[in-house]
């Protein structure tokens, strides 16, 4: 069946190395879009991080953020479906964060808060081009339920973290890393498989129909939940081996190599 939805990861998937969209990228996805295909891009990024490159794309469909966790609409903010770590949760992830020295970011109202502006703070507000905002010790102190929580370190030290919040939450959150060192914490019940398919059926589009584009573990979820799953060539190995079909890396126009491929030939 032909593809009617496309679903695009933003980081080293939609964006190359300099965080920009290639022209051939661009071409495709507007080429797409032209005869009749809807594209949505299904991020780990904040909604205010990820909305001015759908804005640049002319993308129209509501934004996948948070690995899910937020669904909202472009033009009007309207949020259609919103699922953050329950308040309780949070504040024991907080305290054992705090605990452990730990480096941790929370994001409420899709805001991004932080307990200083330490160089963790500093790199990922850079990165997303996003203010972070400092709150001292009352950063530990969940009185509303965030979206998403992540931490920030190096290999060993994430390792570290992920074992010990598996161990003690893996019922509860589901972790994902979209980057090599971050850890993101959501509800155990979000994923971008799970958003894809909310979008599609509000859409009146079969799962067959969707192609899902990702380079990393979060990315898994759409991969396998849609018709056509594809990986990026710089993709984890795992990840291409969910994949119907392996495209070309980031930085040599791989998403615009699969839609060419699948959608416009």
């Amino acid at each position: 069946m032909p593809i009617k939805l496309i679903a695009i990861d933003m980081d080293d998937t939609l964006l190359d190395d300099r965080q920009q969209v290639t022209t051939r990228t661009q071409r495709a996805i507007r080429q797409a879009m032209e005869n009749g295909v809807q594209v949505a891009i299904a991020t780990g990024r904040m909604f205010r991080s990820a909305l001015p490159f759908a804005v640049e794309l002319g993308i129209r469909l509501p934004l996948i953020t948070y690995n899910g966790a937020m669904i909202r609409e472009l033009g009007s903010g309207k949020t259609l479906f919103h699922r953050p770590i329950d308040t309780a949760l949070a504040q024991e992830l907080a305290d054992l964060f705090k605990r452990r020295g730990w480096y941790l970011q929370k994001y409420v109202d899709d805001t991004l808060y932080v307990a200083e502006l330490d160089d963790n703070a500093r790199y990922y507000a850079d990165y997303a081009r996003v203010e972070a905002i400092p709150l001292g010790d009352g950063f530990f102190q969940m009185t509303e339920s965030p979206t998403k929580m992540l931490s920030m370190g190096d290999s060993a030290e994430l390792e570290a973290i992920r074992a010990e919040v598996s161990a003690l939450y893996g019922e509860r959150l589901y972790l994902a890393s979209s980057k090599k060192r971050y850890l993101e914490m959501v509800d155990i019940r979000v994923n971008k498989g799970e958003a894809v398919a909310f979008l599609a059926q509000q859409l009146g589009i079969d799962q067959s129909q969707v192609m899902a584009i990702g380079d990393s573990m979060n990315d898994v979820d759409m991969i396998e939940f849609a018709g056509c799953g594809v990986a990026m060539g710089n993709a984890q190995a795992k990840v291409q081996a969910a994949a119907d079909f392996v495209t070309a890396a980031n930085t040599a126009d791989g998403v615009a190599v699969a839609i060419e491929k699948f959608v416009l030939a």
